[in-house]
């Protein structure tokens, strides 16, 4: 995804301006949004040039030329989304905007349909012991467990790898053999994948600390158990153009109270709400660290990743949120197994 912070225009701006950014830019557009940073149109030389015609000046301001409605995807939507659109619309770049429409980049078709390989690592945890999954999991880790014909984890990889991500760094414990054994280093799956182990209980933040000698740059840490077809390569870019230290996935969560809640004040009752339903964000499991992250993580003990959150954002650190709206299903429980099955022939189609 291509940075826009160069191609930002606002109406105001004259003529002569825009052809500059769109001259000075490689991507023969330019952006204009508001005060607020939202993006209202586009412009192309196909707008100036229109101007021009109906005897506009170069000194003119762009708000007659600007193109009100383009084609917009969210920062979530998939890679097949995006060309899908495009390819539709016979589109050659589509602006990202985030969840207030303020661009972030554009995606390009050309560079989507050629093949990318990231540096950046994947640290997926895959040591936990799976005990709601009972009796299951006596047998198998939780990774392990196959959804459809294969098994969480190698969905997961597989996954990151449509994006360009290829190094795997496994944190395993239960039944590591297991996991080694199918995964081997990574090759047969074209990624190269590397093990810690966790020798105890670590949390879902404790075993980085076992790993900063291997991480110089922005990485993944996601929960081995779940299944999710975001845009890994937007919340990278996304994480990396607003310069965050720390990027945590969010999903949102309503909760019905299955009762009649009753507001009180000096014990008169002022109101009553019929099973109001309350929305929440909670963690989505996926994150997105700089390595100066690692610094907070006590070493060889168990850490949780909300309590590395807390301690960075009293230590003044940018961290920040990337909402989740595609398929995302948290295989922590029986019934959220079977459910992934019961939804493997709709969502493997995005896998």
């Amino acid at each position: 995804m291509n940075n826009v912070q160069n191609i930002l225009l606002k109406s105001t701006s004259t003529i002569k301006e825009a052809l500059k950014i769109i001259d000075d830019g490689a991507m023969k557009i330019a952006l204009v949004i508001d005060d607020e940073g939202k993006l209202i149109g586009t412009i192309s030389d196909g707008d100036i040039r229109r101007g021009l015609l109906k005897d506009l000046t170069l000194q003119d301001t762009i708000e007659t030329i600007i193109f009100k409605e383009p084609t917009v995807c969210s920062m979530e939507a998939s890679k097949e989304t995006i060309l899908s659109l495009a390819l539709g619309k016979k589109l050659y770049q589509i602006p990202i905007v985030d969840h207030e429409g303020r661009p972030i980049g554009i995606e390009e078709v050309d560079a989507l349909l050629k093949p990318t390989d990231k540096s950046n690592k994947v640290v997926l945890m895959v040591g936990g012991l799976g005990t709601r999954l009972r009796p299951l999991t006596h047998k198998l880790p939780k990774p392990m467990l196959k959804v459809g014909d294969k098994p969480i984890l190698e969905t997961i990889i597989l996954n990151f790898k449509k994006y360009g991500f290829h190094n795997i760094i496994l944190s395993v414990s239960y039944k590591s053999e297991m996991i080694e054994e199918y995964f081997g280093d990574g090759s047969k799956f074209g990624v190269n994948i590397e093990y810690i182990h966790e020798n105890k209980r670590m949390g879902t933040a404790g075993s980085l600390s076992l790993m900063k000698q291997k991480l110089s740059e922005p990485f993944f840490v996601m929960n081995g158990d779940l299944l999710t077809n975001i845009n890994f390569k937007h919340m990278m870019d996304y994480h990396t153009i607003y310069n965050s230290h720390a990027t945590m996935g969010i999903r949102e969560y309503d909760f019905e109270v299955p009762y009649g809640v009753v507001n009180i004040e000096n014990n008169a009752i002022t109101s009553i709400e019929e099973k109001p339903i309350y929305n929440f964000f909670v963690s989505a499991g996926v994150y997105v660290l700089n390595p100066i992250a690692l610094e907070s993580i006590p070493y060889d003990e168990f850490y949780d990743m909300p309590s590395l959150f807390d301690k960075l954002i009293k230590s003044g650190f940018q961290t920040l949120s990337f909402p989740i709206k595609e398929y995302w299903l948290d295989i922590g429980r029986m019934e959220e197994f079977e459910k992934a099955n019961n939804e493997y022939s709709e969502y493997s189609k995005v896998f």
